[in-house]
């Protein structure tokens, strides 16, 4: 999932918009994952780094679209993180070659 952030700093509700997800499950991924630990403002605001929201994504895609129970991808990602994260970056830009052919397709 391409994340469209441009500023430093999303919000959660941000987050939760781009992914499709309630902002419950955010906050509870974050306390089942060691990876996902936003900043926080004087008042308790969380505030999402670009590496904040690599991290989500990498949870996201393996709970989500992979289908991992929280166990099996706290495992995954203790087992090879960047290895996992090469691997989503690959199949995001797969992705949208795939989008480009399509269209292209669909132009002839």
């Amino acid at each position: 999932m391409e994340t469209p952030f441009t500023k430093y700093y999303a919000s959660i509700g941000e987050l939760a918009k781009a992914f499709g997800v309630a902002t419950s499950k955010i906050r509870f991924w974050e306390k089942e994952f060691d990876i996902l630990s936003p900043k926080k403002n004087p008042h308790g605001t969380r505030r999402y780094t670009q590496k904040d929201i690599e991290n989500f994504r990498l949870v996201y895609h393996l709970v989500e679209e992979q289908g991992y129970t929280l166990e099996g991808a706290k495992a995954k990602i203790k087992e090879k993180p960047k290895e996992l994260l090469s691997t989503l970056q690959l199949i995001e830009k797969l992705n949208k070659v795939k989008e480009a052919l399509l269209a292209i397709k669909n132009e002839l």
